[in-house]
């Protein structure tokens, strides 16, 4: 049975933070806040976790993972990026966007879309997930909380916690935030495209042209 952790969403408890931090060093999965909506997240490189919300999601190798950052220093060791790229990331971090970029070596082969090598790659604008990128030190592997068969994200931490809690060790409960995802841009093409538009302003990214499909 999963752990149910109230957190306050503006400034979240570092206790509970560090056990969140600690289930998630152990092997665990968790479903955290964002500032698009709520997420699974798991220890980056745990293949034990990234199956387990594999199952979860129903999710193919045609899904895309995404790497949640704590800020832009993070991102060149995981991802390839221009200086084009670059400027428009940090134009838009943090923030409910979450960019496509060609893997490093770095990034394990089964968190990258199998045929293209890609990496979802995402800095949010939320103070729990912030603060336990920092307590973790390293980027957590994520996944938007949309089961098979709904239409939309999970966004109340009871219920997620009733329909999940013999599938994931912990719920981190910041109340409503919301059930729109991450606006998706593949930036692993030139000009760059709108995979799935969400939360957020798309007239940020100068891309005017929607693609569709990008499962995130």
């Amino acid at each position: 049975m999963s752990q149910y952790f109230e957190i306050h969403p503006v400034n979240p408890q570092m206790r509970l933070i560090r056990r969140a931090a600690e289930i998630i060093r152990n092997g665990g999965v968790i479903a955290y806040p964002t500032d698009s909506c709520y997420a699974l997240g798991c220890r980056i490189g745990d293949k034990e976790a990234l199956e387990r919300v594999r199952r979860i999601r129903q999710a193919g190798r045609d899904h895309h993972f995404t790497l949640v950052c704590r800020d832009l220093t993070e991102i060149g060791r995981f991802a390839r990026v221009d200086t084009w790229q670059f400027r428009l990331i940090k134009s838009c971090t943090p923030g409910p966007y979450t960019f496509l970029l060609q893997a490093t070596r770095e990034t394990p082969r089964r968190l990258q879309h199998e045929r293209r090598r890609t990496i979802g790659i995402r800095v949010p604008d939320h103070p729990v997930p912030r603060l336990l990128l920092a307590e973790l030190g390293e980027p957590l592997m994520s996944s938007t909380l949309m089961l098979p068969g709904d239409d939309v994200p999970l966004t109340d931490g009871r219920e997620i916690r009733a329909r999940l809690e013999h599938q994931i060790d912990a719920v981190l409960d910041g109340g409503n935030c919301g059930m729109e995802p991450t606006t998706v841009v593949d930036l692993a093409v030139n000009p760059p495209q709108i995979v799935r538009r969400g939360k957020g302003d798309i007239a940020m990214l100068g891309v005017l042209e929607a693609v569709p499909g990008g499962r995130v």
